[in-house]
């Protein structure tokens, strides 16, 4: 194999039964939650303090992972694609990628829009804390947004008898980081994500900055007095959930989101939704105020039509993706906080351009981790299976040499203190490639 090809604090266990979990998920029934075929869980009676925050990041419409990190060292990719290609690091366009390790490229979108590759994720990935993932997804073929999303959130494909999401289940097996805090997870979103469905003391909140129940400002508190006094006392889980949504409008309403300033020099791009997320989770992560995870999602990458990964809507998405991501790094990771971040989308695009000068849905893809824990400034492919038609999935896709499942597992284990692997991601044994330091 070449270098692109592959180059927890926890002593004693208590089982937790399937009741217990009733008590930290509310609202629904033990039963519809956790199948009654998912192994037994362990819960941890000490546990590692340095174990890692996760933000979780779903690129929503199947990210084009031949745009994002071009396999400039394959020729058949510049065959594949006359005119959405991205010219050689070694070529004299202006446009030309920028070298990550002989083989693969970013686009100058991805590093700082500029050929000296200087800004988005080239720090992080110069300091050899990003970690990209080449030729991974899932194995299932599923080349419908709504499926395949919904089985790379619930960690096991084609089962409708699992709910739950793999973060959620992850969190619902380990001890909170912090027992006294009334909110564990947060899915910036309008309804909580499938990846987080299962969590303990999780709530999805659109604003973290604006968090508050409905209604007029001036009857705010005794509205929220009055629900509290309500609740007190009402049987699990009704009343600990209900408590724990005011407690946490009380929580963020202490937090001094306006008058952050990130560390570093870092500046998060104006205007971006997924930049605004990633800065209130930094706020959140310095806060202390008991967060372990964050599910944040970003779209605009079904790029059927004029792609364009060098100015167009494709270069866009990207820029906004690597410099929102890049302004996170030198805020929080830069700065020693113990955070991983996990980049994943549900599939990829077809390896040869479309008559509309875009992709179509594909297979094999990219992810990224990122984080002082993780063993980055390097691609890494799994026996990389080249673009020449005769080795394309269904003849047209990159082909999947890495479940996604496995770099996520490791990630789980190794930097979110939890082996209970066998419950996060059921009927999987994951293969460990060595993406945790």
């Amino acid at each position: 194999m070449t270098e692109h090809d592959l180059d927890c604090g926890c002593q004693e266990y208590n089982e937790l039964s399937r009741r217990q979990f009733l008590a930290t998920s509310a609202g629904v029934s033990a039963a519809a939650l956790f199948p009654a075929w998912l192994p037994k869980i362990v819960m941890a009676k000490n546990f590692s303090s340095s174990r890692d925050i996760i933000i979780s990041i779903f690129q929503r419409g199947g990210a084009d992972g031949l745009s994002i990190a071009v396999p400039f060292g394959d020729p058949n990719y510049y065959t594949a694609r006359p005119t959405i290609r991205i010219p050689r690091p070694d070529s004299t366009d202006a446009a030309r990628g920028v070298n990550l390790d002989g083989f693969f490229a970013f686009p100058q979108a991805m590093a700082g829009g500029t050929v000296a590759g200087t800004g988005g994720l080239m720090p992080a990935f110069q300091g050899q804390d990003l970690l990209v993932v080449h030729a991974t997804g899932q194995l299932n073929n599923s080349r419908s947004h709504f499926d395949a999303q919904r089985y790379m959130e619930v960690g096991k494909p084609v089962d409708p008898t699992i709910i739950t999401g793999w973060l959620g289940r992850h969190l619902a097996s380990i001890p909170p980081l912090n027992p006294t805090a009334p909110l564990r997870a947060i899915g910036v979103s309008n309804g909580l994500q499938q990846t987080l469905v299962g969590g303990p003391l999780t709530l999805p909140i659109a604003d973290p900055t604006n968090y508050s129940i409905g209604g007029s400002s001036a009857t705010q508190a005794a509205r929220v007095a009055f629900l509290q006094g309500d609740y007190t006392g009402v049987p699990d889980p009704v009343g600990p959930s209900a408590l724990n949504a005011t407690n946490t409008i009380g929580l963020l309403k202490s937090v001094n989101f306006s008058g952050y300033v990130p560390a570093n020099g870092a500046v998060y791009p104006s205007g971006s939704s997924f930049a605004r997320a990633l800065r209130s989770a930094a706020v959140l992560i310095k806060a202390n105020v008991g967060i372990e995870a964050a599910q944040i999602d970003i779209g605009g990458w079904d790029t059927h039509s004029n792609q364009d990964p060098i100015a167009g809507s494709m270069a866009k998405t990207m820029g906004d993706f690597s410099n929102s991501l890049g302004a996170f790094y030198a805020d929080v990771i830069a700065t020693g906080f113990p955070v991983t971040v996990v980049v994943v989308s549900e599939f990829g695009r077809n390896v040869r351009e479309n008559g509309s000068n875009g992709t179509d849905h594909g297979r094999g893809t990219t992810m990224f981790a990122m984080g002082k824990g993780i063993a980055g400034g390097r691609v890494l492919t799994k026996n990389w299976p080249t673009l020449a038609t005769a080795k394309l999935a269904d003849g047209q896709d990159l082909q999947v040499t890495v479940d996604y499942k496995d770099i996520l597992a490791e990630i789980v284990q190794n930097r979110l203190g939890n082996s209970n692997l066998g419950f996060v991601f059921p009927s999987w044994t994951p293969s460990f490639l060595g993406v945790t330091r």
